[in-house]
């Protein structure tokens, strides 16, 4: 089950995130979902979400991600969400894991140019990041460890 660590992270009678109703948004559009949400958790963080596979990837940023070329952010890859989560935004309750603030930072679509095991090659339509953007392995880093940045 692709959603398996979601899941057994959230206790779904106490937050209101999704459960995962929604399998896909791609047919409505065309186009891959893309979201970066600002989450006020234990650490202000931005979670870049895009969704393959019926699922949203998902990376946290810890520094707010890049809108110019030069800049490389950190991004840590953190379990699979399900679609309907890029719509999210709210408040998660404490005790809960996550608990914070979550609100959408930026949203749109985006296009695969090149996948490979260790980079990702994609074109962002977003309302703040637009253009060809990179998430590289970070192998130095640890195996969940990424860059992300503006090409």
């Amino acid at each position: 089950m692709p959603l398996e660590a979601y899941k057994k992270k959230r206790d779904f009678k106490k937050t209101n995130e999704p459960s995962g109703a929604v399998k896909s948004t791609r047919g409505n559009t065309g186009k891959n979902t893309y979201v970066i949400q600002k989450h006020q958790a234990s650490h202000l963080h931005w979670d870049l979400r895009l969704e393959m596979g019926g699922v949203l990837k998902s990376w946290a940023v810890p520094k707010e991600p890049p809108k110019t070329k030069g800049l490389k952010r950190l991004a840590v890859q953190t379990e699979d969400h399900p679609v309907d989560y890029a719509k999210f935004h709210g408040t998660i309750p404490e005790g809960q894991y996550g608990a914070g603030t979550v609100e959408i930072w930026d949203s749109g679509s985006f296009e695969i140019e090149e996948k490979k095991p260790d980079e990702l090659m994609i074109d962002i339509n977003g309302k703040k990041l637009k253009g060809p953007y990179a998430l590289i392995r970070f192998k130095k880093a640890g195996p969940k460890s990424w860059l992300f940045f503006k090409r």
